[in-house]
């Protein structure tokens, strides 16, 4: 079947950035999705691209970040155009409109997003109904937030545990969002210490012990850097996605949206995401899985990720502008890139960059220790 999205891009670019958006989840909950992918998405993925993580079989490395399916309205659909995995969420509680619009924004020049969306959200009930109804044919995480009105961020992330576990692959507690207020706060030493012991014995007590991730700014000092990798190594979370959007503004922009308050995604957020991801797996001393997500747009830059220490790798923004077709671009560069190197798997790649030797997560990613 014929690859028809780049006869449906143009369209899609003429309309406002979450219009498109929404139309784009529509056609792909009536089954359209097809139509926009070739046939080398649905074949086999190559054995050196496969695995294990969390007792979890990875048949690639590259996921769709969470933010395009909020409500868990696609994720069959999404894994259709050959991602190893697909994070939905943010989810909420309870249902929330999120920010007032307009709120998400096209920056064509720089090939980034800015979005002020504001956890909008359809709550965790009906998330979860849709995937118990949906057919476990892949890995799915569930990214959690909390209601701007929520006082109690513990109990938030309580019940989005206790809400999720039985559905989700794995669960992601995003407290790095800049769109809703005091968020970014949870991020310090002695919050994330608060937030963790309880977010983990509550994930300990469930029906299924699913890994349980947080996921961090980009926008972090040097103190607030370790102070999160050393609570985190502490607390025993088991694994750090690195990043969230960024509310700074790189030099170089030149899109009218460029000022536009919100979080920042996309090309320019490469370089300090990629930065951040490397501190993390020296700071942590490569014995915590991390995925790398933040500017993706190609093979290169995803392999660029692993090298500086991440198992797995996400990518959202660059989907708006490239299509589906990049994942198995990406697939298929990584796989040139590997056996260039002279790796045989992707976990012998992991943090290949750093100056310190083989890591304990490289060997244990290797020997399938952490199954």
């Amino acid at each position: 079947m014929p690859d028809l999205y780049p006869l449906i891009q143009p369209v899609l670019r003429r309309l406002p950035a979450e219009t498109a958006h929404i139309l784009t989840l529509r056609a792909l909950e009536a089954g359209l999705g097809r139509l926009t992918v070739g046939r080398l998405a649905r074949g086999p993925d190559p054995p050196i691209l496969a695995q294990r993580l969390w007792g979890l079989e990875f048949l690639n490395p590259v996921g769709l970040a969470a933010g395009f399916d909020k409500d868990a309205r696609v994720p069959d659909a999404m894994r259709g155009f050959g991602f190893g995995f697909v994070e939905i969420g943010t989810v909420t509680p309870r249902p929330q409109p999120g920010n007032p619009k307009p709120r998400l924004f096209r920056l064509e020049e720089d090939q980034a997003i800015i979005n002020r969306m504001g956890f909008n959200s359809g709550g965790l009930d009906a998330a979860i109904g849709r995937l118990r109804r949906c057919p476990r044919t892949g890995i799915v995480g569930v990214n959690l937030g909390k209601n701007r009105d929520s006082g109690d961020a513990v109990a938030a992330y309580v019940e989005g545990i206790r809400g999720a576990a039985e559905v989700a692959d794995y669960l992601v507690v995003n407290i790095s969002s800049p769109n809703t207020p005091g968020l970014r706060d949870l991020q310090r030493r002695a919050s994330l210490q608060a937030l963790l012991v309880p977010l983990l014995r509550t994930r300990d007590e469930s029906r299924r012990r699913v890994p349980l991730l947080i996921k961090i700014a980009p926008d972090l000092t040097p103190e607030e850097r370790e102070d999160i990798a050393s609570v985190a190594l502490a607390a025993g979370i088991d694994g750090l996605i690195v990043s969230n959007t960024t509310v700074d503004r790189p030099a170089g922009l030149v899109s009218t949206y460029a000022t536009e308050p919100g979080g920042l995604s996309g090309r320019p957020l490469f370089a300090a995401s990629t930065s951040l991801l490397a501190d993390m797996y020296r700071l942590t001393g490569g014995g915590l899985p991390l995925i790398g997500v933040g500017g993706v747009t190609s093979a290169a830059d995803a392999y660029q990720k692993i090298r500086a220490g991440a198992c797995l790798v996400q990518l959202y923004t660059a989907l708006v502008f490239a299509g589906p077709s990049l994942i198995t671009e990406i697939k298929k560069g990584l796989l040139e890139l590997l056996r260039r190197d002279g790796f045989t798997c992707v976990a012998e790649a992991v943090g290949a960059q750093a100056v310190h030797s083989r890591s304990s997560l490289q060997r244990a990613c290797v020997a399938d220790a952490r199954s």
